[in-house]
């Protein structure tokens, strides 16, 4: 169940906030600027590539390195391949994990390994093949740590991650709005100057003050009814989202947003692209999931046991209303079969600013829904 009033008190949403979750989507902004800045500061700015890799690999633990590997991927089209080397090991704990890099792996192409922990000796052996393989290796990991030594010099080229204070108070959630930021920026600088993909200094800090605008509107202190998160948060409560999405950019937007629920939240949802998901949820969106398959029972006790979970659906695009698109069609799909529907799109802007949008806000919501849900 969801505490809707917890919704409206900035103070009981703060001591909830054990995790900084709040304020790590508040300060996205801010840790793009930093990472910028340490991108600039390790030379990424004055590097001069001979030409693009043959392919990228991206290694690292958890959601982030998944997250950060599918928008770089989106990102670079199909310029060169991304690839995320998936660890193998007995358990998801640093010293456990393990990365082996493809046998094709070679001197023309890059190793990029993103960790908010820094920690973990597969990461570092994993360097240390790469370079004894040739391959070029671009480290993004916090500052002072077995990692920073592993990559630092000759091995390749290590940018400190940006961090806060409040990061070392409690474990980063792999799904933290500000662990994101802090890997993918400096990647995004370095796939400029390789030239895979569009992400100039002028760029990420049109990000920055995209997420900074969010934040203003999103943050705890604005009421619910005026609040886009605050609202997406309440409408999917004691539901399952169905998240839909249009556009290149929105897809590792929307597979983010369902990432997030699950890890902050505990709330399970599907995700998948239009127009392909009007096929694939069809059958979901009339099964015992939609809202017209089991009316509310007059004789349920309303104390005692929760609601039925049903489907609602989340829509999020980055294209404009006239360009070719199916949102026509997946509302009449959803409103056929009573199910809700969400919808959300960003303002006009760069390919990077708009995705910074949809990213902020379903941000923002699953730390609300994490934050004001109840058993």
């Amino acid at each position: 169940m969801l505490d809707e009033s917890l919704l409206d008190s900035p103070e009981g949403l703060a001591e909830a906030d054990r995790r900084g979750l709040l304020r790590g989507a508040a300060e996205a902004g801010a840790r793009v600027r930093t990472a910028a800045r340490h991108a600039a500061e390790a030379g990424i700015q004055d590097l001069q590539p001979d030409g693009r890799p043959r392919a990228i690999l991206i290694a690292g633990p958890g959601a982030a390195a998944t997250q950060t590997a599918d928008l770089l991927g989106t990102l670079a089209g199909s310029g060169s391949p991304v690839t995320r080397l998936a660890p193998t090991g007995v358990a998801p704990a640093a010293g456990a994990l393990r990365w082996e890099l493809p046998g094709w792996a070679g001197s023309v192409d890059l190793l990029l390994i993103a960790t908010p922990d820094g920690t973990e000796p597969g990461l570092s052996l994993l360097a240390e093949q790469a370079y004894r393989r040739g391959c070029t290796v671009v480290a993004v990991a916090p500052a002072r740590g077995p990692l920073a030594d592993s990559v630092s010099g000759h091995h390749g080229l290590f940018v400190p991650m940006a961090t806060a204070p409040y990061d070392q108070e409690e474990p980063l959630a792999a799904s933290a709005p500000g662990v994101l930021w802090a890997l993918l920026t400096p990647l995004l600088a370095l796939l400029d100057r390789t030239g895979l993909l569009t992400a100039p200094q002028d760029a990420l800090e049109k990000v920055a003050d995209r997420l900074d605008r969010i934040a203003e509107r999103c943050g705890p202190a604005i009421a619910a009814y005026s609040n886009p998160a605050k609202t997406l948060a309440a409408e999917l409560a004691d539901a399952l989202p169905i998240v839909w999405t249009e556009g290149t950019s929105a897809g590792p937007a929307g597979r983010r947003f369902a990432a997030a629920l699950a890890e902050l939240s505990g709330t399970p949802a599907v995700v998948a692209e239009l127009p392909e998901a009007l096929a694939a949820h069809s059958a979901l969106l009339a099964g015992p999931l939609a809202a017209g398959a089991d009316p509310d029972d007059f004789f349920r006790d309303r104390v005692e046991e929760p609601p039925a979970l049903h489907a609602r659906v989340v829509l999020l695009r980055d294209r404009p209303i006239g360009s070719l698109t199916a949102a026509p069609a997946a509302r009449e799909l959803a409103l056929t079969h009573d199910t809700p529907i969400s919808e959300l799109e960003p303002e006009p802007g760069g390919e990077l600013e708009t995705l910074a949008e949809l990213i902020a806000v379903t941000d923002f919501a699953a730390v609300y829904l994490a934050l004001a849900s109840r058993t």
